[in-house]
């Protein structure tokens, strides 16, 4: 498939995850490989749900995802894991934080997702976020809620490998999670590759309900 080119220049990327893993399974390559091919790039990292061993992970996760980046904001303000629709005044006040960001992409879950954390994550992105490009990630699962994303990104082999690496290395909180292995993120890239023809096999994919192009 022919593709479109994100706008040159510097960006400004906000990452969303409810969950310390979360924006590394949904989007970590696809971050991997814009440091990689970009100067300058700026990134605010918000993890909402995370304390004690979850937001040292995900401190510690960021620091070696991001490496290289130009600039990092990493927010985790602590919000109580799978609680975060009934703690919603103090998440909704949290996210207007974060309007003076003004970010040229966001990353944030995907709407249909069947975790009620990721879902008010998401509706609030869109809620605070009226006037920005919004790729939403997705998160596999025992849901069994995966969709039919439209947007993709191909990933050298390299990029794809770092991604496992650190995923797998970074997270001992989630080790005995049936879902949280190798083969699992691996299989879904590999899946989304083949959706998206990408030439080396691999991609990461995404849910771009409003997307506008300019000639």
């Amino acid at each position: 498939m022919k593709a479109l080119a994100l706008p040159s220049g510097r960006l400004t990327v906000l990452c969303l995850g409810a969950h310390s893993d979360d924006i590394e399974i949904g989007c970590g390559g696809t971050l991997l490989r814009l440091l990689a091919q970009r100067r300058g790039l700026r990134v605010v990292w918000v993890v909402l749900a995370a304390t004690g061993q979850r937001a040292d992970e995900a401190r510690r996760s960021a620091a070696r995802f991001l490496r290289g980046a130009a600039a990092v904001d990493l927010r985790v303000p602590g919000f109580r894991d799978g609680f975060l629709p009934y703690q919603g005044t103090e998440v909704k006040e949290f996210f207007e934080t974060l309007k003076p960001v003004n970010p040229d992409v966001i990353f944030t879950h995907q709407r249909r997702d069947r975790h009620q954390d990721h879902r008010l994550v998401s509706d609030l992105t869109w809620n605070t976020f009226r006037n920005h490009c919004v790729l939403e990630y997705e998160v596999p699962k025992y849901d069994g809620d995966l969709g039919q994303p439209n947007v993709y990104m191909p990933l050298p082999p390299a990029i794809r490998r770092r991604k496992l690496r650190l995923l797998m290395s970074g997270f001992a909180s989630q080790r005995s999670k049936r879902w949280f292995t190798e083969s699992t993120f691996d299989g879904l890239m590999r899946l989304r590759g083949v959706e998206s023809g990408a030439v080396e096999g691999y991609a990461e994919a995404f849910f771009g309900p409003k997307l506008v192009l300019d000639a």
